[in-house]
Parts: C-alpha cells; structure tokens; sequence
C-alpha cells in the first residue's frame, strides 16, 4: 500500500520525537530497521495522517503494534486503550528501571504487552546500547519527561 505520509510530514514527525522511537526510546540511529510513522489510531480504525495522530517508532514497536488501538490486561482481563504519544506523556504511563520499561499504569502495561517491551531480544538491545553509552539518549530522556 502506498505511503500517504509525505517526506515533509515524515521530517516533522521524526524531528518532533528527536529521532527516537516515542514507545521503546532507542534513537533511530541504533535500530536495525530503521523508525517508520506510526498512525496512533490506525487508518483501518478511521485515524487520520495529521501530526496529532502521528508517531515516530521503531519498526520492532510498530510491527508488534500493527492495528491495534487496545488490549487486555489484568485478571479479570479488561480492555485498556494503548498509550498515545500525543495526549499522554511516557512518564505518566512507564518508568525505565535500567533498560527495562515498566509499566505505571494500565495503559502502559497494555502497551509494554502488546508492543512486548521487554522481550528478552529488546532488553538485549537495550542493554548492548546502554553499556555503548547509547540508551537512554539526551533525546530519550528529553521524551520521558515531556
């Protein structure tokens, strides 16, 4: 399916999360695949290409989040929605213990869940960057408390 994000739009959304993928946090520059845009709210679900519904994510985050908008947590299982990157702020929803993230609320244990956060090949990554001095970025830190 072609693309209906624009290089211009793809610039502002990447520039916007300095670069970093707005879910895990490690920085473009240390993915293998590369960081795409994300629609929040899934063209499927009737989610627009506008900046406000639009996130910068590693590829690992947005293939695990595909279409998805909610998932269950919790027993007994409840539907949570997944975290947004434009009405809520990283910190509210996880905390990063290490290079693990963890989840502050239920929609960051949605969200860890389904995007499977801490996967041991994620926490892999994460700890090969961190001992490189690349995770967390000044960028990824930036993220986690706006």
């Amino acid at each position: 399916m072609p693309s209906d994000v624009s290089e211009r739009l793809r610039r502002e959304i990447a520039d916007r999360a300095y670069h970093v993928c707005e879910y895990c946090l490690v920085h473009e520059d240390d993915t293998f695949w590369g960081c795409q845009v994300d629609h929040i709210v899934s063209r499927k679900h009737g989610g627009a290409t506008e900046p406000e519904n639009l996130a910068w994510a590693c590829a690992c985050c947005n293939n695990a989040k595909g279409t998805d908008v909610a998932t269950l947590v919790g027993q007994p299982p409840r539907l949570v929605r997944l975290f947004h990157p434009r009405s809520d702020r990283w910190g509210d929803s996880f905390s990063l213990n290490g290079v693990r993230i963890d989840p502050a609320n239920a929609v960051g244990e949605g969200t860890v869940k389904l995007l499977q956060l801490n996967h041991t090949s994620r926490l892999r990554e994460r700890e090969t960057l961190a001992e490189s001095g690349r995770y967390p970025t000044i960028e990824a830190l930036a993220r986690v408390k706006e």
